[in-house]
């Protein structure tokens, strides 16, 4: 009855981060085809960011990638929570909180568009915040997990959201004139006429927001299969 129980809860938890995942991705893309800046221009990742992909006023279809951003985010964490009641180990459980606290930060930043800019502004630097710590949660707790549990693939796409996520956070820390001022990447979501063609923190928050997307289906789907062989082997 427990391992029927136990089950279910995790089923219910795969699925919820995988529509979360799914509703993401879909606002993401549906938005950025159908992007048209007011002079005409398409969408340019190494150009435009995640905020203006968002922003009344200066997107069309804002609310579609604003609502993906909301419900997806709100789906992940209701996968976390589900999966700190059948956590593997005491290890799961600081990557997990982490990871939930992110997307909820994810959640607030399409609850708050670029046009609310603080609050905006504050949710982004908490998403990158807790990515970080939970990224490196799932370093430790990977260490103490069975072989069996292990994902080369899982842990290449940590290592590298882990490493795009930090630098976007602390490269204007060292000075190297990215931002005017060497203010931080979050702060200048927005376009400049001073801006270059080819801007690194657009592109730095893109191989972020791509390899941690991309980290965490793979956690969810580890998970999932781990569940299940725990269920064939008991």
């Amino acid at each position: 009855m427990l391992v029927k129980k136990y089950n279910k809860v995790s089923m219910l938890a795969f699925r919820f981060g995988m529509l979360g995942i799914f509703g993401q991705v879909l606002g993401l893309v549906l938005s950025i085809l159908m992007f048209v800046q007011f002079d005409g221009k398409g969408f340019n990742f190494f150009y435009n960011t995640l905020s203006e992909l968002g922003s009344y006023g200066h997107s069309y279809y804002a609310v579609i990638v604003n609502a993906g951003l909301f419900f997806g985010g709100l789906c992940v964490v209701l996968f976390c929570l589900l999966s700190l009641q059948v956590g593997d180990s005491a290890w799961s459980y600081p990557f997990l909180i982490n990871l939930g606290l992110a997307y909820l930060a994810f959640a607030a930043m399409g609850l708050f568009p670029i046009n609310v800019y603080h609050l905006h502004i504050i949710a982004m630097k908490y998403f990158f915040i807790f990515g970080c710590i939970s990224l490196f949660s799932y370093g430790l707790y990977q260490l103490f997990v069975k072989e069996s549990q292990r994902s080369i693939l899982t842990l290449v796409c940590a290592l590298l959201a882990f490493i795009s996520m930090a630098s976007f956070l602390l490269l204007p820390l060292l000075e190297l004139g990215f931002t005017d001022g060497d203010r931080a990447f979050y702060n200048e979501m927005l376009v400049e006429p001073s801006r270059a063609e080819i801007w690194w923190p657009a592109i730095i928050q893109w191989i972020s927001l791509t390899t941690f997307l991309l980290w965490t289906c793979l956690v969810i789907k580890s998970r999932a299969v781990g569940y299940y062989s725990d269920e064939k082997t008991n």
